[in-house]
């Protein structure tokens, strides 16, 4: 089987435990050879260390080949901790965000032909968490830099030349938070002349909200900052069949890890209900990432497979399936492409 290949596992909260497992059941029918390794992180690793992210979690993440993460769940509102998944992201500096959205096969979708990248800044903007009460109001900082900009928009760039993409949208609101915004937008614009083979333009966030519902085949890669992206990704998300095949990837220099989107759903945990094709999907970022090309484009072509076959698909996606036959069933064409 070659390599061993490391992967720190987070299941999480709610149904976070069950879709990893079923993924991790999975990819041990891929034809290659990994060492999984179980860490704790979100609220319940919050109630039993007082810590939402503990200290031999980020360690194990660190000497792995990559993380594979469950959603974990943040209480809202001031005087709780502080997401785990956005401590994660800023504290190993994972600066790129890509979540692709395209359909997929046997899943009803508002719109055919769609095949978007979004790639989001990941660890500046209104996520940094620079936020302040001052009693009857509150005060949020938004720090945009010309570094983290430059980043993330030669990764937007890298990413479609080597994906053999045509163009890369850079979305932003310029016209009114004239220096965020316009450091960012200048900031891409100066990139894009590095790259004359793709096609480069710039669209104000609210006009691709729209551009996205209404015409999203027009879009390509998508590179902006890091709450407008998480905004356009649901809805993105929402245009081809919902968050439930949705997938995403954390992306740095020397670290990633990989998640669905969607989050806990703390009402069908412990039910062996949930849909695992999302994270799934992260799986087969991962293997990517992983240099395992094959391994991945073979993943998500099982899992495509059973979602086209609709035999033992979820609830969500319109079938009767558990967790686990949806696992059971990739697996299965998984040793059969073998």
């Amino acid at each position: 089987m070659g390599k061993k290949y490391k992967i720190a596992v987070i299941p999480g909260d709610g149904i976070g435990p069950e879709i990893t497992e079923a993924a991790i059941y999975a990819l041990n029918h891929v034809g290659l050879n990994f060492e999984f390794i179980k860490v704790e992180a979100g609220l319940g690793a919050w109630q039993k260390y007082g810590n939402q992210l503990p200290e031999e979690t980020v360690n194990v993440i660190k000497s792995s080949d990559a993380c594979l993460k469950g959603p974990t769940q943040t209480p809202p509102g001031p005087g709780t901790f502080k997401s785990a998944t956005v401590t994660l992201r800023q504290m190993l500096d994972l600066y790129a965000n890509v979540r692709p959205f395209k359909n997929h096969p046997g899943v009803q979708s508002v719109h055919k032909g769609v095949d978007i990248i979004i790639v989001r800044e990941n660890t500046e903007g209104m996520y940094r968490g620079l936020e302040y009460n001052l009693g009857d109001s509150a005060i949020g900082i938004r720090t945009i830099t010309r570094r983290g900009s430059e980043r993330i928009a030669r990764f937007a760039f890298n990413l479609a030349r080597r994906e053999k993409r045509r163009k890369v949208t850079a979305v932003h609101k310029a016209n009114v938070l004239k220096e965020t915004c316009g450091l960012f937008r200048n900031v891409c614009a100066e990139i894009a002349k590095e790259y004359p083979d793709i096609v480069f333009e710039e669209m104000h966030v609210d006009a691709a909200a729209m551009r996205i519902a209404m015409k999203p085949q027009d879009l390509d890669v998508i590179v902006t900052t890091n709450l407008f992206g998480d905004i356009l990704s649901d809805e993105a998300a929402g245009v081809v069949g919902g968050l439930g095949i949705a997938p995403s990837a954390n992306i740095g220099d020397r670290h990633a890890f990989f998640e669905a989107i969607h989050g806990t759903a703390p009402k069908h945990a412990g039910k062996w209900d949930a849909n695992p094709a999302a994270i799934m999907l992260s799986a087969a970022m991962m293997l990517r990432y992983l240099g395992e090309v094959d391994a991945g484009n073979r993943f998500e072509a099982a899992i495509d497979a059973v979602l086209e076959e609709g035999k033992s698909v979820t609830r969500d996606l319109g079938g009767s399936a558990g967790t686990m036959d949806f696992a059971k069933a990739v697996a299965d064409k998984l040793t059969k492409m073998l």
